[in-house]
């Protein structure tokens, strides 16, 4: 008998899940909310994890993973008739003010290269020859360039899996899905006063995880953290190809087609699901970046986007079956690596989910660190 799958949660990590079941011919159903401040319609999608200093294997295992799946996963979804996903290789610039920070970068680049090829080439860069890749960019500088950093539009690749997913027979719901227990152990799921039973529910709601387990007297340690960005429009409309620039101080810039620009980004905690965007957290981005590139001052602002990062107290995105519930799977606390590590991720949950051998030890984000029980 054909297994009935149910995710909960449509951004980048669910609709990943459910395309790669689907690409098992397994029978699914997705459900959405649509929440505004979903995470994944607005983080910047700055896919360069080879450079970062973060030191914890287990993330860096899923990163450099998460990295070097895309270009696989673009080419399944062009097979599907899926072109427009927002990804392109582009590049990636780390810069720092320091010349000794950037060849501190390097030589663990170095270090990486041999376990991850798609890092591409790697030098370091003067002032001059950042302006030349980055032209806004034009106080004193040094970079680390890697060639194979890429950027992505998270709703578009989102979106992109979503489709390809219902294309292969996956059923679409929008609706708020809450969680029943049948027995002891058995878990179905309510969606607009339709009861649907499955063999494996999934959930993948993000920062609205600890929501959606509350009716399994589950408390599950993950919170929103708030994140701020600018959307800008530049008058060159030629900025497709520029490459991706990470900055010190949480700051980061990355352009897309026709002059459009993103430039972020804030770290907020406890400011709870208040998805309003605000001045100060507008003027904190627009200093920083104007500290390196002063010409974007003449750009225009377009927009001024808020969403959710999922974060857990370990920092590590959390992956397994819960407990005391024989067919509830759940993967959380992505945060700020969303974009890089929820297509791979995703892919791994449902493997797990289909009772097939991971590339990842489970071990290594364990699920039970994060749950309380009998709230």
């Amino acid at each position: 008998m054909t297994k009935h799958y149910v995710v909960i949660g449509a951004g980048i990590l669910g609709a990943s899940t459910a395309l790669h079941l689907a690409l098992k011919k397994a029978q699914v159903t997705l459900i959405d909310r649509n929440d505004s401040g979903k995470a994944t319609n607005v983080a910047a999608g700055i896919i360069s994890p080879w450079l970062s200093q973060r030191r914890n294997k287990a993330w860096y295992f899923l990163a450099r993973n998460g990295a070097a799946y895309y270009p696989q996963l673009i080419e399944k979804l062009a097979e599907l008739g899926e072109t427009d996903t927002g990804y392109e290789r582009v590049g990636a610039l780390h810069i720092h003010p320091e010349e000794a920070r950037i060849e501190q970068i390097l030589a663990l680049a170095d270090k990486r290269k041999a376990e991850a090829p798609e890092i591409g080439e790697t030098r370091k860069l003067t002032t001059a020859e950042v302006a030349s890749l980055f032209p806004y960019i034009t106080e004193p500088v040094y970079a680390a360039y890697a060639s194979g950093g890429a950027r992505v539009d998270g709703r578009k690749i989102t979106e992109a899996m979503k489709n390809a997913a219902i294309q292969l027979g996956v059923t679409y719901i929008e609706g708020d899905a809450t969680l029943q227990v049948v027995d002891e152990k058995i878990v179905t799921v309510m969606v607009n006063d339709t009861s649907i039973a499955a063999d494996e529910v999934i959930v993948t709601t993000g920062a609205w995880g600890s929501e959606t387990l509350k009716p399994l007297q589950i408390d599950i340690q993950v919170k929103p953290q708030k994140a701020q960005i600018l959307e800008l429009q530049v008058a060159d409309k030629e900025t497709e190809h520029l490459p991706v620039v990470i900055a010190p101080s949480t700051l980061y810039m990355l352009a897309f087609e026709a002059g459009r620009m993103l430039i972020g980004t804030t770290h907020e905690d406890d400011k709870g699901f208040d998805v309003r965007p605000t001045i100060g957290a507008a003027y904190e981005i627009a200093e920083k970046a104007f500290q390196l590139a002063p010409d974007l001052r003449e750009a225009t602002l377009s927009e001024i986007k808020a969403g959710f990062r999922p974060v857990v107290p370990s920092a590590i995105p959390v992956i397994g079956r819960l407990p005391h519930f024989s067919n509830v799977l759940v993967a959380n606390g992505l945060g700020s690596s969303g974009l890089t590590v929820g297509p791979y991720l995703g892919k791994e949950l449902a493997m797990l989910a289909q009772g097939l051998t991971t590339e990842i030890d489970v071990d290594n984000y364990r699920l039970a660190d994060v749950i309380q029980y009998d709230l």
